[in-house]
């Protein structure tokens, strides 16, 4: 990486800000302290509307900022490379905390269309995460974050559960049995394409991110595969309350880090600087 205050730092901080107006269609100073990512422009729109507030949309990301709550939120699209990027740009901005929205495959027969799943870790079978640590280092979510995000959803009573995600950038895996035994054998209770990326980028970047995941389609089960009907009605039932708990666990998230965390809460991007291991997690 590179230390702040040298020149590869600046320019990088440089062209990332230049990147985010780009991508974004937004200027710089339009964002707020704490951020919502997610894949569904919809969340976006819902939000801006809810709100009263503007989108803007540039030649990848699609945003609107609240300045009352002080969010931004923002689509992403989707898949590890795309997460990657949000990631690496965002961690130039003085975000203080984040959370990811986002929909995965629920894996065990137990669990139903509309529950949510706080990942703690994710497996890393997506290749993109490869490009920030090697392959035995975990892919961890923020540990204060998914507090805040359990603490929530326990006072809001929502059916929650809480495991390991399998994060790759396959489509259409439900029809090829021999990958299905590969998820089975670890054991993980999703499958989504993004969550094992952004934990990595964020770890590296020491950028505070948790993630909340809607449970939207049971792929092992017969019939279980999402369709065009049944992702409408998600959207229908649930959009409204994943993201109205995703602001109420940022301001959760941010009680919880100015009471626990002693050291920075962000890096510099100066490699090797120590943080507080709850702030990291």
């Amino acid at each position: 990486m590179y230390t702040e205050g040298s020149e590869n730092y600046k320019e990088a901080k440089k062209v990332a800000i230049s990147s985010m107006e780009r991508y974004s269609g937004s200027p710089i100073d339009k964002f707020q302290r704490q951020l919502i990512i997610t894949n569904f422009p919809q969340y976006v729109d819902y939000y801006a509307e809810s709100r009263g507030v503007k989108v803007y949309e540039g030649s990848a990301f699609k945003v609107a900022h609240c300045e009352k709550e002080e969010i931004s939120i923002l689509d992403f699209k989707i898949g590890s490379p795309a997460a990657a990027l949000v990631i690496d740009i965002s961690s130039f901005l003085p975000f203080e905390t984040a959370i990811f929205l986002g929909m995965c495959g629920g894996l065990r027969r137990r669990y139903k269309v509309g529950d949510y799943l706080v990942p703690v870790a994710s497996v890393r079978g997506e290749g993109t995460s490869n490009f920030y640590f090697p392959p035995e280092v975990p892919a961890l979510s923020n540990f204060l974050m998914q507090r805040a995000t359990t603490h929530v959803l326990e006072n809001e009573k929502k059916v929650h559960h809480i495991g390991i995600t399998y994060t790759s950038n396959r489509r259409f895996w439900e029809f090829d049995e021999g990958f299905k035994e590969v998820l089975k054998a670890s054991r993980a209770q999703a499958y989504e394409m993004e969550c094992a990326t952004l934990f990595i980028a964020s770890y590296r970047c020491k950028f505070t991110l948790g993630a909340l995941l809607l449970i939207s389609d049971l792929p092992l089960n017969r019939g279980g595969v999402k369709t065009k009907e049944s992702a409408a009605k998600i959207y229908e039932d649930h959009m409204k309350e994943h993201v109205e708990l995703g602001v109420k666990i940022l301001k959760r998230g941010e009680e919880l880090i100015q009471r626990h965390s002693k050291g920075a809460l962000r890096s510099d991007h100066q490699e090797g600087q120590e943080t507080e291991d709850e702030a990291e997690g």
